[in-house]
């Protein structure tokens, strides 16, 4: 009988280098993603922003603000052929971890109305939402509004 070796994910710190593949998942999951700045400005001002690879491949990645017993996940994001696979979870699990290391009491994102499958991994998770931003994203047609869901560390 021999042992079969299960893909083990790799969580990372994000460097400038990992951005090309970065922006490749963004573009590819969203019709607004974030650009080439809004990444290369959460390295530079110091957020957690971390990888996460099987066997080498970019599977996902997140940004996290923590500052003053607070921390805010700006973005999480996982590769379209890997989703639905528990990497979102994963993901996020690895996020509150961090976020609890960082000293914050409260974890806060936005979502939007539309992204129904990120809102039942936040709910598994235990985030509610607590309020609405108008008009927060930039849609196809105009601008959508923002689920804003917090979580107590």
């Amino acid at each position: 009988m021999s042992a079969v070796l299960k893909d083990v994910p790799e969580l990372a710190p994000m460097r400038a280098a990992d951005l090309a593949e970065v922006l490749a998942i963004e573009s590819a999951i969203y019709t607004h993603p974030w650009t080439l700045g809004n990444f290369a400005d959460s390295l530079r001002a110091g957020y957690d922003s971390c990888t996460w690879r099987v066997n080498d491949e970019l599977v996902g990645y997140f940004i996290l603000m923590a500052a003053a017993g607070e921390a805010h996940l700006l973005n999480l994001s996982i590769a379209a052929r890997h989703q639905c696979r528990g990497h979102g979870g994963a993901l996020l699990r690895e996020a509150i971890a961090l976020a609890r290391r960082r000293g914050a009491k409260n974890m806060f994102l936005e979502v939007r109305p539309t992204n129904q499958a990120a809102q039942h991994l936040y709910a598994r998770f235990g985030f509610r939402k607590i309020a609405v931003r108008r008009d927060y994203y930039p849609a196809l047609l105009g601008r959508e509004d923002a689920l804003v869901f917090s979580l107590a560390l």
